[in-house]
């Protein structure tokens, strides 16, 4: 895992919501907020508001605010 001085200071969900999509990125682009939710037990909301943090900083990763349509989608590019 890749640290930056941006890593250090995300929350414990954030840190979760980060690991899944670089475990999940190389195989997969689009991530809808929903289904990370339930596959990490937080909610649609929790993700969205935590994916601020990650789609701001600077990781080997990168994630852009995509769609909207029946939760909001992410896309990820690693």
């Amino acid at each position: 895992m890749s640290t930056s001085a941006t890593a250090v200071n995300l929350s414990d969900k954030q840190r979760r919501i980060l690991q899944y999509l670089r475990e999940r990125g190389e195989t997969k682009t689009y991530f809808k907020s929903r289904l990370i939710g339930k596959d990490l037990g937080l909610s649609a909301k929790e993700v969205g508001t935590n994916m601020t943090a990650i789609e701001n900083g600077e990781f080997d990763i990168h994630v852009e605010k995509w769609g909207y349509s029946s939760s909001t989608t992410w896309k990820v590019t690693v």
